[in-house]
């Protein structure tokens, strides 16, 4: 059975509606557009890829409103910036704050978002066991996923 990648998007729209509405924000239509953009697939989209595609849907998009709408969609929880491919990804957890790792496949550019809790309370002690406070943690794990390593 193929992805429905649409069902992906219906529910990233709908949790981001419903995370504004319960937290006083407002989510935009350029908001909502360059959500959509993200979510239609799962692969790593850079963010002249993300102006590209919404300046076909709004032809008076600027750089300014997708990079607002990316620092707010990333603030928000509602998406990941991978670091090492400078580019991002919706994030299938919006309603918690969490720790996570990304898995990328090196071959189809497929992201997965996973959550290993103990790995996160591992590297904040070892931090802290040096006198260090952790802010955050990015982890990414490069690889092949399932389908490529098959091929």
């Amino acid at each position: 059975m193929a992805h429905n990648h649409q069902h992906c998007i219906d529910t990233a729209i709908t949790a981001a509606e419903r995370i504004c509405r319960e937290q006083g924000l407002r989510f935009t239509e350029s908001r909502k557009r360059v959500l959509k953009i993200i979510w239609d697939n799962h692969e790593a989209i850079k963010a002249y890829d993300i102006l590209e595609r919404l300046q076909k849907i709004d032809r008076s998009a600027k750089p300014p409103t997708a990079y607002r709408a990316l620092d707010f969609l990333l603030e928000n929880g509602f998406i990941h910036r991978i670091e090492s491919l400078n580019s991002y990804i919706g994030c299938p957890n919006p309603d918690h704050t969490h720790h996570f790792q990304l898995l990328i496949c090196e071959k189809c550019g497929l992201v997965k978002e996973m959550d290993v809790p103990d790995l996160a309370e591992q590297l904040k002690s070892a931090a802290e066991k040096h006198n260090f406070t952790m802010h955050q943690q990015v982890i990414e794990v490069h690889g092949l996923c399932q389908e490529c390593q098959s091929n």
